[in-house]
């Protein structure tokens, strides 16, 4: 039987939808592994343009032509703009040298967290930066570090005794005059707290409307209690 001429040359019927999924299927990993690549490097190429600082950015634009030299990239091409170096991402930590001093002012004065006041407005600096600064003073004079702990350790006890007796003499003097003392100019952190609160606290046993108000809380709270046993005594 003679074969028609057209056999051959006849054309190829298009793939329906199961078919083409059949043949992705078919696809070997690395097939896939590199026509994930293709399209991963054309990504890239086409972002190329974003990469980089201004001056090299613009060099890119306008030596592709996709934008004219504007008037500045020779001015900045001859002094070109500071580069900074990158971070790994990881943050380290910032330590002074007085830090382990700091550490041991408190090992040896735990009360100093209460009794001195940290005031972050001010630029006068706490006791424990002091006593550190004092110890590296010390040692750069040539002291030994146990030495200049203890030296440095004196004088802060010292300073504490000298306030305390300049405001018992200036009180005093005062109450001699007749007069009321004033406030210690040294107070400890825990008084300032205090005398910060303390007119909160008059208020609560003074003040009219607060009165009123927690007499008011104090009803309200009865009758929420009275409802609330009521409820429960009829279940």
């Amino acid at each position: 039987m003679p074969i028609s001429p057209d056999f051959h040359s006849s054309p190829t019927l298009p793939l329906t939808p199961s078919a083409k999924s059949a043949n992705q299927q078919i696809e070997s990993p690395a097939t896939n592994r590199r026509r994930r690549r293709r399209r991963i490097e054309k990504e890239e190429a086409a972002m190329s343009y974003m990469k980089g600082d201004l001056l090299t950015k613009t060099r890119r634009l306008v030596k592709s032509l996709a934008k004219p030299e504007p008037l500045w990239l020779k001015a900045m091409e001859e002094s070109p703009p500071v580069t900074f170096p990158r971070s790994d991402g990881k943050l380290k930590s910032i330590t002074l040298p007085e830090d382990p001093y700091i550490k041991k002012f408190y090992s040896k004065h735990p009360d100093s967290h209460y009794q001195d006041p940290i005031k972050f407005n001010s630029f006068k600096p706490v006791p424990a930066r002091i006593f550190a600064w004092r110890v590296l003073e010390l040692k750069e004079q040539g002291v030994k570090e146990e030495d200049a702990i203890a030296i440095a350790d004196v004088e802060y006890k010292a300073d504490k005794v000298t306030k305390k007796k300049a405001y018992a003499r200036l009180k005093q003097i005062t109450r001699q005059l007749g007069k009321k003392p004033p406030p210690n100019p040294y107070p400890s952190a825990i008084k300032e707290i205090q005398a910060e609160e303390r007119k909160f606290v008059n208020d609560r046993f003074n003040n009219p409307k607060t009165l009123e108000l927690v007499k008011k809380m104090k009803q309200e709270r009865q009758v929420m209690l009275q409802d609330r046993f009521g409820v429960v005594a009829g279940a």
